[in-house]
């Protein structure tokens, strides 16, 4: 019999032998699904990373979580797509990350960059794993808060696109974004200052300005929809209650997961 290729990724049978038992304090059980992350920017990937790994422990036992595997391309080699609007190349090297992270043996993807999620449902039908959506987790999140109208902040290109419509009409949440002024510079400030991981009290003052108008406008929750944002502004910083998206699809991941 042919040796398997170290650079062969696992078969579905040998990934589900691997999860059938899992050693913890001390007692056999069934062991979680590898959790695979597409990054894009450093600090969101990062506090996604993070929050797998906190809030698994609390679910899994002491220092316990999901394995995790991440691949990130440059943010240059994105952007050059996303200025463009080519969202078909976006596609393409989310879906080689995707196929590095089957290479490990990864069972199930994320990414927590809510912008390029404008090219996920591009790619589904091609994707060698399946995908957690990040704005369909925040809408069921805002169903069960019973949110009825929320302002949704991101990049210039994640406010203007259809990733959160999309998601948060179906299920009878209305939206809105800022201004165009505002959308140019919340833009700005994220691409000089926040994938940098600066995080200036000016910057958080700005936001939590936007985020009043939002209030008087009649929305009653915010969505954090950039994976940097919730590094900027907690519940405390915010005049109204927040879905912090990254920390959102971080529980999805365990949920799927561990379930």
């Amino acid at each position: 019999m042919r040796r398997q290729a170290a650079s062969e990724p696992r078969s579905a049978k040998s990934n589900a032998a691997r999860r059938a038992r899992f050693f913890s304090a001390g007692q056999l059980c069934p062991m979680p699904k590898h959790i695979g992350i597409v990054g894009v920017s450093a600090e969101g990937a990062a506090l996604c990373y993070r929050a797998i790994c906190v809030e698994g422990a609390e679910i899994l036992g002491r220092h316990a979580h999901p394995e995790i595997t991440m691949h990130t391309y440059p943010l240059a080699a994105y952007m050059r797509h996303i200025e463009t609007g080519d969202w078909d190349a976006v596609a393409k090297l989310l879906l080689a990350s995707a196929a590095k992270l089957q290479a490990s043996s990864a069972d199930l993807l994320v990414c927590p960059d809510n912008t390029v999620h404008q090219a996920i449902d591009l790619l589904r039908d091609q994707s060698p794993l399946p995908w957690l959506h990040i704005a369909t987790e925040v809408a069921t999140v805002a169903v069960e808060r019973r949110f009825k109208r929320v302002l949704v902040l991101g990049t210039q290109y994640l406010m203007e696109s259809p990733v959160y419509p999309s998601k948060l009409g179906p299920r009878g949440i209305d939206h809105e974004i800022p201004v165009l002024e505002d959308r140019k510079r919340i833009n700005a400030l994220t691409f000089d200052e926040l994938v940098y991981g600066q995080f200036n009290e000016s910057t958080r003052s700005y936001f939590s300005d936007v985020i009043a108008a939002g209030k008087w406008r009649g929305c009653d929750a915010v969505v954090l929809g950039c994976t940097e944002f919730p590094l900027l502004i907690s519940a405390a910083d915010s005049p109204l209650p927040v879905l912090d998206s990254t920390r959102i699809l971080a529980r999805a991941a365990l949920r799927e997961a561990i379930h």
